[in-house]
């Protein structure tokens, strides 16, 4: 049975029902033909109603990344000027890998509708529903040693955070290193993985997802304590389109700025977009737990903690948790 047809049949009825009689007798199939398109057609984001008496009605289409105005659109020299669009991928940062290993030019992007096992630090899984966020991936290949790739996470996020809140206008912070929030909930995580040699970067593999259109219904019930969308937070849907253009023109300005004139801008960037600093913490470190007030950032990228009896220790990895 061809999905297009029965779409079509739909759409030519635009919020009508149409019984399954109908639909049965217009493309020669049977009632258990025609269940199972609904179910597929559902899974890949249509929305229905069915009604035992009128039959079923479209309610509503899945979102599409418009990838070739997206592309007309950018302004940037390299990032993203290259792009590779999926509708169902693994993870995009396994495609991204995979195509820095042959070879593929900085800036070329990878962008799937939906994520099926993607991830975040610490091997966390990433909730990535179709049609609802910007899960991508892109190839930096930065000339600089390995011990400063700390600070491209950072550079991410504050590029991320930037073009977000001049989207969107809301009141978006980062939380050390990486973590975007909004009042608290997390709206986007950024992981980046590198590969090296002779103690030089080879390249980097940047995996962002922004949750932007995700409704409440699309989170699992223990992450609504600590999770948001741009939808949820502001009230209104966004163009996905948008905010990739946005992000990508920020991020490859203050890459640019990076690489000519070094890490200090980004920390100042960083520390007026932060929303760890000042406040008392519990951080979560493979040496142990402990617990100390982030006072800003030293120019290698960890950030520098104050510890109880008054001394300064970087730190360069932990879980921080929430403001005790």
């Amino acid at each position: 049975m061809n999905h297009e047809l029965l779409l079509q049949l739909f759409e030519n009825r635009s919020g009508e029902y149409v019984s399954g009689e109908r639909i049965s007798q217009e493309l020669g199939v049977s009632r258990t033909a025609i269940w199972k398109q609904i179910r597929k057609l559902e899974a890949a984001g249509y929305q229905f109603e069915a009604s035992r008496r009128l039959g079923y009605r479209l309610l509503s289409t899945p979102d599409h990344i418009a990838v070739d105005e997206l592309s007309n659109r950018m302004t940037t020299g390299f990032f993203g000027q290259t792009i590779h669009y999926f509708e169902t991928v693994e993870s995009t940062q396994n495609l991204a890998r995979a195509a820095a290993e042959e070879g593929a030019a900085e800036g070329t992007l990878f962008i799937a509708e939906q994520q099926v096992s993607g991830r975040g630090r610490m091997g966390r899984s990433w909730v990535s529903p179709r049609g609802k966020g910007v899960w991508m991936s892109m190839v930096l290949r930065p000339k600089v040693p390995i011990h400063f790739a700390p600070q491209l996470t950072l550079l991410t996020a504050v590029a991320l955070c930037r073009s977000l809140r001049r989207l969107t206008a809301l009141p978006i912070g980062i939380k050390w290193p990486n973590d975007l929030l909004i009042d608290g909930k997390k709206i986007s995580g950024i992981l980046l993985e590198s590969a090296a040699e002779d103690e030089r970067l080879r390249y980097v593999v940047a995996g962002i997802g922004i949750s932007v259109n995700l409704d409440e219904a699309d989170y699992p019930a223990d992450l609504l304590e600590k999770a948001t969308s741009l939808r949820i937070s502001s009230g209104q849907k966004w163009a996905r389109e948008d905010v990739i253009f946005e992000f990508l023109k920020e991020w490859e300005q203050l890459y640019v700025l990076y690489q000519e004139q070094g890490f200090g801008p980004i920390v100042t960037l960083w520390e007026a977009l932060s929303v760890s600093l000042g406040k008392p913490a519990r951080l979560v470190t493979p040496q142990g737990d402990f617990v100390g007030v982030p006072i800003g950032l030293d120019e290698s990228g960890a950030i520098r903690i104050k510890l109880e009896d008054g001394t300064v220790r970087p730190v360069f990895s932990a879980e921080m948790g929430e403001p005790i």
